[in-house]
């Protein structure tokens, strides 16, 4: 059976990361979706929100689906906005954030491999 989703019309729920502000998220595709090495998730920050400040032993794509922000990486704040690719390498410190005054929330999405470098899970995948 194919596996078609929209981002719009998948529920949403709240990140629960120490360090999260403001951000949740939905697996648009993944393990319980039988995805055999990767998965597409789909996070909005609101205004004024952002994502842990975190790195993992993996790399991960972003498509910026919507609104503006900025990404934390390699020690600087860069401004992001809807269009936008980001490359997060393997262990890189990185933070996603949203200006207090922004009017829209920041959509991304976001993937990530189903499985660790070292082994084990990916959370949220």
């Amino acid at each position: 059976m194919p596996q078609i989703r929209n981002i719009y019309d998948t529920p949403m729920n709240p990140v629960e990361f120490d360090g999260t502000k403001g951000a949740s998220m939905a697996v648009m595709i993944g393990r319980e979706h039988n995805a055999p090495h990767f998965a597409l998730r789909s996070i909005a920050v609101e205004p004024g929100g952002h994502t842990p400040k975190h790195q993992h032993d993996y790399e991960h794509e972003v498509f910026v689906v919507s609104g503006a922000g900025s990404v934390f990486l390699e020690g600087d704040e860069h401004p992001i906005k809807a269009g936008d690719t980001v490359l997060v390498r393997a262990n890189e410190l990185h933070q996603f954030a949203v200006p207090d005054g922004a009017s829209e929330p920041f959509r991304f999405l976001c993937i990530v491999p189903i499985e660790q470098n070292c082994g084990g899970d990916v959370p949220g995948s």
